[in-house]
Parts: C-alpha cells; sequence; structure tokens
C-alpha cells in the first residue's frame, strides 16, 4: 500500500472516530500533503515527534524509524470534523497524471480523464514531480502538470 493511502485512511478514520491528534509516517510526501491541508483550513496543527507523541526534542534524538509527523484534527462548532473525505485519485494499478489544460478543466467543474470535477469547498492534491506537491488550482495557476494524489472534502 503506497504510503498516500495510508495517510488518506488515517486522517480520514481518526476524523470519523473524533480523535485530536493522529501520528503518520515521517515521510516528505506526507509533510507536503498536510502542508496543504493546513493552508487550506482542513487540520489545525502539524508537529513532529516521535511514536510516544509529538516532542520537537525527542524528534532530534530519535532515529529516523521512530520519528513521526502528528497530525492535529479540526473539527466544526457541531463536533463534525472539517476533513471528512479524503479520497485517493491515482492509485498504484491506475496512475493518474493531468497536463496543465486537463487541470483546468477539472477545477473548473468539467470532467478530465474520466475524474469527476472538484465540488466547492472541496481541493485536489497534485504531485507536480520535481517542483514539489501543489492545491491543485496552484499548481493549474503556476502551468505544472502531474499526478493526482487526492481530493479533499
Amino acid at each position: 500500500m503506497p504510503l498516500h493511502s495510508d495517510l488518506c485512511v488515517r486522517l480520514q478514520n481518526a476524523a470519523r472516530a473524533k480523535l485530536r491528534s493522529v501520528p503518520v509516517a515521517n515521510t516528505k510526501a506526507n509533510l507536503w500533503i498536510t502542508s496543504i491541508l493546513l493552508q487550506h483550513g482542513f487540520i489545525y496543527n502539524v508537529a513532529r515527534g516521535t511514536i510516544a507523541g509529538p516532542s520537537a526534542q525527542d524528534w532530534n534524538k530519535a532515529p529516523d524509524v521512530r520519528r513521526r509527523l502528528w497530525v492535529d484534527l479540526k473539527y466544526r462548532s457541531d463536533d463534525r470534523p472539517v476533513l471528512e473525505n479524503m479520497n485517493l485519485v491515482s492509485k498504484p494499478s491506475r496512475r493518474l497524471s493531468m497536463s496543465n489544460d486537463e487541470l483546468l478543466r477539472w477545477v473548473t467543474g468539467r470532467r478530465a480523464k474520466f475524474v469527476t470535477p472538484l465540488r466547492a469547498g472541496e481541493i485536489g492534491i497534485i504531485d507536480c514531480g520535481k517542483d514539489g506537491w501543489f492545491e491543485a488550482k496552484e499548481a493549474m495557476r503556476r502551468k505544472l502538470q502531474g499526478e493526482v494524489v487526492c481530493r479533499v472534502s
């Protein structure tokens, strides 16, 4: 199972279980994705830590295999999670890349490569290779293309 799917499942399940924070693997991809979620208000905070819990001091002393990113989830006043769905678009059996024109169609409410368009309040996360990871609209503005990893609402 790729790490993207692990991150999606962990965050979605933690939100459904109403957990305050959840540890995820310490990878560059997870850091990029959680940073995008933080920017767009789907989560409350991202902190470095170990298996035991968030702690910058322990992070510095711990070996790589024990390091984790701790994601603090965000909830509405009626106790519903802000991050309700986080679904993979590109899967190991079917990688899905989009050109800049296809991204434009996708984010403006039209179908692209058999992927249903983004709805209001939903974001797409794109892996643009050496350029980094971006929210779909930002990748489109920068005229980038890449693999459509997941959609979040």
